[in-house]
């Protein structure tokens, strides 16, 4: 969040226009409008509706409610009766009991604990009060607790209609003064949950305030299936009809209005959060977006929304801070036709110098993210390419990581990415095995003063946004990443070993593992930790790694990759990862039998072998221009569909292995001899052999045929 905007002047008609040295007028002058604005409604709210005194008796009732409810002493059935009582003596004195810095905490646990009936009933009373509640310290707490007590009545179907008129009374007081509500930072919380709650969505979900890890995993392509399947669910079924009102009425404005809150942080985490609600309601989107962006709706047309005289004032808005994070919302929600026109008259050709602000080149990775087609990603490397090593020199790595991710995603000029980003962190005439130690440690190599003798400096994290981008260059094909993979194949062990140890290297060899490269190469890299798997399954992070490695491996290196952990069994048996990866390697099985163990995992790779030959695609240079840009969502539904296979092979063999040894047991008990005979196996006649043979083949018919439906 701690990113500074440029000053820009504004002329006495408001429109402002980007002058070469960064003043602070434009600053100040947004601050004033603000700030004025605070004062007004303040000063109002001190004259007109000062807040009296609360009576001692009042105090006192709600002091021993207070005191009954906590001490537990009420039964489940009597603590909805008590809660609703107490809840009409404060008929008339809801905003100085709501807004006291101590009996707000009692209000709270009685709107939690009430029914239906007079949760609403104390809302519809302080309906005209609302706003003055919402943008108050304790207050707004108070506010949000009513609302989400009112989600959870929803459940009832039989509320439904008591609440949406509770609501609406609500939601009109609120937009008679939205953008001091919306500009208040304890006021935003409130009418965020207010359109949450009407959306149908959880009150602390994602479009509350969403974390930003999650919203750059999802940027890149990088969200686990995990992930990807858990959406915000809808609790209930919402008040449509409501969303669409709040929204439309806060923003109908004046000019100075909408200029105020597309500057302030807390009106923009508002806007934010409607644009996120709204998303996939393209004739809502078509309107709400031009008026959030200052642009003229009336004089607009239906092909056209952005007028000349609006580009330079929205380019100076994207330097807002504020106004930069509304920005990477607008791209992603935005209607084809609408994100066309934003990128057509607004970023292009100008992409590199909006990118160098520090501000700016946040909605630069939004508008490359959210990229519709091919051309519009080839335009944007055209642009940005040749400038990936001034880009990663000025400190904006975000910018390039979101240029590999949308070229990967929309097979849209990947050689040329992945060309142009070798030569941003290398000579012309150096070797190729420097590129992923330099991505690794991005930050030590471009503050290094002699960068052509750099080397691997021990002891540095390993750069996020570097690991970022190599995740996703490793999902490109394997004939646009020969020299990356020639570069990881070639690090030294003990450099491999220090990366592994930091979740941001760990990933980076996942994704080498599990992209197209050769499994010769994939062999080579794993070979360089024969010894030291048992130290990495001890870390957290590095476990996960462990097991992809012996996916990747063959079984002479399996056997490697678990006699290590035989070795720190115990150790890592205590730990939290140490269970689960224990159990999936079957090291126990490998202890006991070894043979057996072998001899399973040969059969393992063998089916995997068959599967992947009847079902995987051939990998193609000229698949890009040939096919369209796939749906990630079905992507991802592929690759679930991938595992839940190779969990079903896992089972079929498993449960194969525990008959074939329960028959053998059988047999055995049936001659009379000791288990630990070794002729036992030797003496079996040759036609019950056949019929095992038999048996093996019609259960791995059986399994392929589970594998081809």
């Amino acid at each position: 969040m701690g990113r500074k905007a440029d000053g820009r002047r504004g002329s006495s008609d408001g429109n402002y226009q980007s002058k070469a040295s960064h003043g602070s007028e434009f600053d100040k002058a947004m601050k004033d409008k603000k700030y004025q604005k605070k004062q007004d409604y303040s000063g109002d709210a001190e004259t007109s509706h000062i807040r009296n005194q609360i009576d001692p008796e009042t105090v006192k009732y709600l002091s021993e409610i207070a005191n009954v409810l906590e001490s537990g002493e009420v039964e489940l059935e009597e603590r909805s009766v008590v809660c609703g009582n107490a809840l009409e003596e404060s008929r008339g004195k809801e905003m100085e009991l709501a807004t006291d810095h101590i009996i707000s905490h009692t209000m709270q646990t009685l709107l939690d604990g009430c029914d239906a009936d007079h949760l609403c009933s104390f809302l519809r009373s302080c309906a005209k009060d609302f706003g003055r509640i919402a943008i108050d310290r304790c207050g707004s707490h108070v506010a949000e607790t009513a609302l989400n007590s009112l989600s959870k009545h929803l459940q009832d179907e039989d509320f439904y209609n008591l609440i949406k008129d509770t609501l609406t009374l609500i939601c009109q007081e609120i937009v008679r003064k939205p953008v001091v509500v919306m500009c208040n930072c304890h006021g935003s919380h409130v009418i965020r949950s207010l359109l949450c709650l009407c959306k149908g969505v959880p009150l602390d979900s994602e479009f509350h305030s969403a974390k930003p890890s999650t919203a750059l995993s999802r940027r890149l392509n990088l969200s686990s299936d995990k992930e990807l399947k858990n959406e915000t669910p809808i609790v209930h079924q919402g008040f449509p009809d409501l969303l669409k009102f709040l929204v439309s009425e806060m923003l109908k404005c004046n000019a100075t209005d909408i200029a105020a809150l597309q500057v302030d942080q807390f009106s923009s985490l508002v806007l934010q959060t409607a644009l996120k609600l709204l998303a996939g309601q393209e004739q809502d989107l078509l309107h709400i977006i031009p008026v959030i962006m200052g642009c003229n709706v009336e004089n607009a047309d239906q092909s056209s929304f952005i007028e000349k005289t609006e580009v330079q004032n929205i380019r100076d808005l994207v330097k807002e801070n504020a106004f930069s994070h509304l920005m990477e919302v607008i791209l992603e929600v935005a209607p084809d036709t609408l994100y066309d026109e934003i990128f057509m008259k607004i970023f292009k050709d100008l992409l590199y110098d909006i990118s160098s602000h520090p501000a700016a080149n946040f909605a630069v990775q939004a508008l490359i993210s959210y990229a519709r087609s091919q051309d519009q990603v080839g335009a944007i490397s055209e642009e940005l390419g040749p400038k990936m090593k001034d880009l990663l020199k000025m400190g904006r790595s975000g910018v390039v990581a979101s240029l590999i991710a949308a070229s990967q995603k929309l097979h849209a000029n990947e050689h040329k990415c992945s060309k142009e980003l070798a030569a941003a962190v290398m000579a012309a005439n150096e070797a190729p095995i420097c590129i992923v130690p330099r991505l690794l440690l991005l930050d030590n190599y471009l503050f290094s003063k002699d960068k052509a003798n750099w080397s691997w400096t021990s002891g540095c994290r390993v750069h996020l946004m570097g690991s970022l981008i190599l995740q996703s260059l490793f999902k490109y094909p394997s004939e646009y990443i020969q020299p990356y993979i020639t570069s990881i194949t070639s690090m030294e062990s003990s450099h491999v070993l220090e990366a592994l140890k930091d979740s941001a290297g760990a990933r980076v060899i996942e994704a080498f593992l599990a992209s197209k490269a050769p499994d010769k190469q994939k062999k080579k890299l794993i070979s360089k930790l024969k010894g030291h798997f048992g130290e990495l399954a001890m870390h957290s992070s590095a476990s996960f790694t462990v097991e992809k490695c012996f996916n990747a491996s063959d079984v002479p290196l399996r056997e490697v990759i678990v006699t290590d952990l035989l070795g720190v069994q115990k150790e890592l048996s205590k730990t939290r990862q140490g269970p689960l990866l224990l159990r999936n390697l079957d090291v126990d099985g490998f202890a006991r039998r070894p043979e057996q163990w072998s001899s399973r995992q040969k059969s393992k790779l063998t089916v995997y072998k068959d599967f992947l030959a009847e079902f995987s695609e051939p990998e193609t240079g000229s698949w890009e221009r040939k096919n369209p840009p796939p749906d990630v969502s079905k992507k991802a539904t592929q690759q679930t569909n991938m595992k839940q296979m190779r969990q079903e092979i896992d089972t079929v063999l498993a449960s194969f292995t525990n008959s074939d040894s329960s028959k053998k047991h059988k047999k055995q008990k049936k001659s009379g001899k000791d288990h630990g005979d070794d002729n036992v196996e030797q003496k079996s006649s040759s036609d019950k052999k056949k019929r095992k043979h038999h048996q093996k083949d019609d259960t791995s018919k059986s399994s392929k045929k589970k594998l081809k439906s």
